[in-house]
């Protein structure tokens, strides 16, 4: 148990450093959405799949994740600049 947070941590910095590095170069497509892969399937890692799905599928929280999971969709479907005003507001919305 021990190695998946491990190797959850490491898969979460990867995906925040490619985001990053996205959002740097001007919104490339391909970096944003190997960088929200890797982000969410690093999250999951780190506290589990089943604490992901409740966090993100909390009553209170649908309308965020829906907004939030909809961003990666959009990011992953071409659309970097929408996808990931998208994703911004939902994350906003998760953490408020």
């Amino acid at each position: 148990m021990f190695y998946f947070s491990e190797i959850g941590v490491g898969l979460a910095g990867f995906g925040m450093t490619f985001l990053f590095l996205g959002v740097l170069l001007l919104f490339d497509k391909g970096l944003l959405a190997i960088g929200n892969i890797l982000f969410i399937s690093g999250l999951a890692c780190v506290i589990g799949i089943q604490r992901t799905f409740f966090f993100f599928f909390q009553r209170h929280k649908i309308k965020a994740s829906v907004v939030f999971f909809g961003g990666i969709t959009i990011v992953l479907l071409g659309w970097p600049m929408v996808g990931m005003i998208a994703e911004i507001y939902g994350f906003l919305l998760l953490f408020r």
